[in-house]
This record gives C-alpha cells, structure tokens and sequence, in this order.
C-alpha cells in the first residue's frame, strides 16, 4: 500500500484514492477481470449511458438508478453473475427522484408505465413520455424545442 499513500497527511487526501484500482491491482491474475465480468462497476443501458451500480454488503441484488427515458425498448431487467442476479433497477423521474423500483422491467412497461405517464408528462413536458415505450428511442436528453 506504500505507493498509493505517499504524500497522503489528511483526511481529504484519503478521499482522492481510487479504491477500486488500487485494490484491483493487488488481486492476482485472473482474478481481475473475472471479478469485473461477476461484479461490474457500471452497466450499460439502452441510451448508451454507462451507469454505476451500487452494491451492498448484506448480499442484496445490486442497484442500478437509471432515469426511465435511458431504458426505453428494454424489455429484460439487467443482470450480474453471469445472469445468475437480476439488478433492483431504481427507475428515475427527470429531478433524480425514483418513480419506480423493481426486478421486473417487462411487468413495469405493460401495466405500470401508462399510469407513471399520466401522472409525469405534465410535470415534466421536455422529456419524452411516449405512448410505446417498447419502440421508442432511448435517451439522456429532452426534447428538441
């Protein structure tokens, strides 16, 4: 560890280190990759957005916070561990907030979209709410004015 703390003397200069490397790079090959092929640190959606996943100590399934437009089209939670762990997908509204939490992303567009729809596309008029959310674009920004 000798390295990576040279010129570490306060508490904010622990904050500067990059944890996941450091401790990466003291695992022995292969065990590396295969960790990040299991255990991502992000995945990618639909929008092509890379979107960090949270995990937690007590074994519960990873946390992916993804704004809802970023998983248009998507019919299929997300997984990890080679498709073993269906992530807990935390849908969010435009403001950050989540609207949604579920396991099941197909069960979410077909029953409970519609009413998100009704009840956001007011609130939040420069972003897309379309009536398909199977055929519709996935996206990371609103709508052209």
């Amino acid at each position: 560890m000798a390295p990576w703390l040279e010129g570490v003397s306060r508490r904010t200069d622990f904050a500067r280190l990059e944890l996941e490397r450091i401790l990466g790079g003291l695992l022995p090959w292969p065990l590396p990759p295969r960790l990040d092929a299991l255990a991502p640190t992000r995945l990618q959606v639909p929008s092509g957005s890379r979107v960090r996943l949270t995990y937690h100590p007590d074994g519960s399934p990873p946390v992916l916070a993804v704004k809802l437009q970023e998983m248009f089209g998507l019919a299929d939670t997300p997984t990890v561990n080679e498709g073993r762990t269906r992530v807990l997908l935390h849908l969010l509204s435009p403001a950050q907030r989540p609207i949604q939490v579920t396991q099941d992303l197909k069960s979410f567009w077909n029953h409970t979209y519609p009413e998100v729809r009704k009840e956001l596309r007011g609130r939040y008029p420069k972003h897309p709410w379309p009536e398909d959310p199977w055929n519709a674009l996935p996206t990371r920004k609103t709508r052209p004015r």
